[in-house]
Order: structure tokens, then sequence, then C-alpha cells
């Protein structure tokens, strides 16, 4: 399992709009769980940007987390790089979805997730724990074979008993034959190569990447991607391409160190075509 959290903006526009992510601290034995944020690289930052990293007053507010349940079984799991691409596919579908924005019955539970920390925790399901956890509200992508279902956000101390009780553990997946290149002319999630991450924590990241470069998009650029269904790759660069993307603008997901990786460390870095061109420019 894994679970993150980044600081929320004070305010946000909408419920679609800039709240961060991090994982929580303390969550206790979770595969994937600790704590990051997303940054930029250069220039000044508002007092309520989303990717300021030091505590704020909101860190009081009661916690509220994301739900991801994995559809892994024993003979036939998903393969590694699907099941993060469609983790970081649920998460932005979720921002999307009309239930989730203005008055949607799944309005105010994403409010007071953006309010305070956001957090994001992966567990896996499978045979009859998975069909209970699909009758709950909620939605599940797909990808080539993975299955990812996400929930409205629940309070850290609120879980529905169905995915309370779901395994924190067996997250770890394998890629059986080497990932296709990532298609470089849409958005690429690029993961850093020095960091040694449990698929489960790897997917909160991924998750995380792609909910900074939707609050950084327009609403026609956020309106264009989720009309072609959330295209994206999920890749691993080489330690160059990596320490140039650290330096580009582009966002990027820093982690609380709470579990698994050092404090501060950079997990992803979001890049969509649309930053890509603003950062050149």
């Amino acid at each position: 399992m894994s679970s993150d959290d980044i600081p929320a903006p004070s305010t946000a526009p909408a419920a679609t709009s800039p709240a961060s992510p991090v994982e929580p601290a303390g969550s206790g034995p979770e595969s994937g769980s600790g704590s990051g944020s997303g940054s930029r690289s250069a220039g000044a930052l508002p007092a309520d940007s989303p990717f300021r990293t030091e505590p704020t007053p909101r860190d009081e507010a009661p916690q509220f987390v994301l739900p991801l349940v994995v559809h892994i079984e024993k003979t036939d799991p998903p393969a590694r790089t699907d099941a993060l691409r469609t983790a970081a596919r649920a998460v932005l579908t979720i921002l999307a979805d009309d239930r989730a924005l203005g008055e949607g019955e799944w309005a105010q539970a994403m409010r007071d997730w953006q309010d305070a920390r956001i957090r994001k925790v992966v567990r896996r399901a499978r045979g009859a724990e998975w069909r209970k956890a699909c009758t709950l509200p909620g939605i599940t992508v797909t990808g080539d074979a993975a299955e990812v279902r996400v929930y409205p956000p629940v309070p850290l101390d609120g879980w529905p008993k169905e995915l309370a009780k779901l395994q924190v553990s067996g997250t770890d997946l394998d890629d059986p034959e080497p990932p296709a290149a990532p298609d470089t002319t849409g958005p690429v999630l690029w993961l850093n190569p020095d960091l040694d991450m449990s698929a489960g924590k790897t997917m909160a990241q991924a998750g995380h990447g792609a909910q900074l470069a939707w609050w950084e998009l327009t609403d026609a650029e956020r309106k264009e991607w989720q009309e072609a269904g959330f295209p994206l790759s999920v890749a691993t660069p080489d330690a160059d391409t990596w320490r140039r993307l650290t330096v580009s603008g582009l966002p990027v997901v820093r982690d609380a160190g709470f579990t698994e990786i050092a404090p501060g460390s950079c997990t992803v870095i979001a890049d969509h075509p649309a930053l890509r061109a603003r950062t050149a420019g």
C-alpha cells in the first residue's frame, strides 16, 4: 500500500484545481507510505501556492485520504508500468469527474481532502475482496491489463470496512518485459532513477505527479487531456536526463521521507506538453 500527501493551497478555485499530494506521517507499515510535496525548481512562490512545502496551519485541519485499490490476482498480476499509468489516470479521472465538482455528491469530500494535506493510499484486492470493493461508490480505471479503483476521499480514521481490511502489502509488481519507450510528444511522468520504491509507493507518487500537472494546466488544456482519455507515459530516465529535468521548471514531487526514502527526495517530475512549452519559453 502507499499513502502520500502534499500541502494543499489555502484556497482552491475549484475541486479540480490545486491541492498538493504528500504521504501521511506515522501511518504504520504501509508499503509505500511517506510524505511528499509539490515544488517548482525556480521562482518566488506566492503564500497560497500549492507548491510551498513548509508546514502551514492547514496541517491542523482534519485529514482525509484518497483511497486507490489495485486489482492484483495471484496468478495474473498486472505489469508494474501498466499499474503506475493506470493509478495516475485514476487520480486524474476523479479530479475531473462531475460528481467531484461544484455541488456534486463527492464535491465536499474533495474540498475537505484538498483543504489540508492530500494523501493517497494504495491497497490491493483480489477475488471476492475486489468484487466487494467495486460495490462502493467510486470509479474503476483500466489500463492494458491493470485495474485501479479510486474512491472519494475519506477521513484518515474513517475508512469503509470493505477497504479498511484490504491488505497493505503485496503490491510489488514487475514488468515481465522492458516497458516501451515513453511517448515524449505527450505527457510523461518521469521517475527518479536513483530511488528504489515499492510499486505501491510509486503508484501514489505517479498520482501526485499527474495531479501536479493537472493543477498547472488551463481549463482548455485540462478538457483536451480529459477528452483524449488522459493518455500518459511513466518512465525512468537516465541520470543525465533526470538532472536536466530537475532544473527545467516542470512540477516536481518531493517526498517527506516518512518511509522508504530520504526526506526531500525528488520522486516524480510531471512533464506535460503544455507545461513543457511554457518552461521552454
